[in-house]
């Protein structure tokens, strides 16, 4: 760009464009390939302009309505538009400079409206404001605006620790919710569980206690038929002291039982015979209420 090519011929790449001058002043533009040109007539090409897509990384700091501050990384990609590169020869000395400015001050008037959170779901918005006023301004130089994306936004390190702190709470406050109602539902089954298993004792309880009545019954009838001049309750109490010593011959011949202290005697026997048959009374009677 700038130097002057005093010979009769030149090569111009491929991608590229080049500026041929008459007498210093800019006359026509040199396609690819052979270009002749006359220094007699005082032509001569000046400089060459690639029409390939450039890119421009541009890091900007500002911050968002909320007082953040933050690092922007935009990436330009940016060509010459080849029917105007003479514009692009002639009219910027720096376009890459030139682009940057326009680039923090468009993004320097948009974040600032911005809070932290709608600029990470709004950086599109940006990104399209800025080329708006790229294409604008930068197609009169001869320039055209391809893309413009928005690589990355860095908020400032305690920013960043504070947000994954914060992230971090909410987690653990759902996660309580969650274990608290497992805990909930846990008790409650299993007080569910206990209530029926409560209930379905109380059934195998009350059935047990008809069935040794029904047996006692049975057996104070055979008694009482087969063998004259006997009472019911000699019966039952001569059942009582069979029971009682069949109970304490079980006691001895099982080897897994503790030892047990039981009152013996043939008065303690009439007293356990009485406890038995009320007990069996009240079992009678319960059965007969339910």
């Amino acid at each position: 760009m700038g130097n002057v090519n005093c010979v009769f011929c030149g090569c111009i790449e491929q991608a590229s464009v080049g500026v041929v001058e008459k007498w210093g002043r800019f006359d026509r533009l040199a396609e690819p390939g052979l270009n002749f040109w006359n220094p007699l007539a005082g032509e001569c090409l000046t400089g060459t302009l690639s029409t390939r897509i450039n890119s421009l990384d541009v890091k900007i700091e500002t911050k968002t309505k909320d007082n953040v501050f933050v690092q922007l990384l935009c990436s330009i990609q940016y060509r010459v538009i080849r029917q105007n590169a003479d514009d692009a020869f002639y009219e910027l000395q720096n376009p890459t400079e030139q682009i940057q400015a326009y680039v923090f001050d468009v993004v320097r008037a948009h974040v600032p409206k911005m809070n932290l959170d709608e600029l990470f779901e709004q950086k599109d918005e940006v990104a399209k404001a800025v080329l708006e006023e790229l294409e604008k301004v930068m197609g009169a130089y001869g320039y055209n605006i391809e893309h413009i994306l928005m690589v990355d936004i860095i908020p400032d390190a305690s920013v960043r620790r504070a947000m994954n702190e914060i992230n971090a709470a909410q987690r653990m406050q759902l996660a309580s919710v969650y274990k608290g109602e497992a805990d909930k539902i846990l008790q409650v089954k299993k007080a569910e569980a206990e209530a029926e298993a409560k209930y379905l004792g109380g059934v195998g309880v009350a059935r047990q206690r008809q069935a040794i009545t029904d047996g006692l019954r049975e057996n104070i009838l055979n008694f009482s038929h087969k063998v004259e001049g006997t009472s019911a309750k000699e019966v039952m109490d001569l059942i009582m002291i069979t029971q009682y010593f069949d109970t304490i011959k079980d006691l001895g011949n099982s080897s897994k039982n503790t030892t047990v202290f039981i009152p013996h005697g043939p008065g303690h026997v009439r007293d356990i015979g009485d406890q038995i048959r009320n007990g069996l009374m009240e079992a009678a009677s319960a059965q007969v209420t339910e």
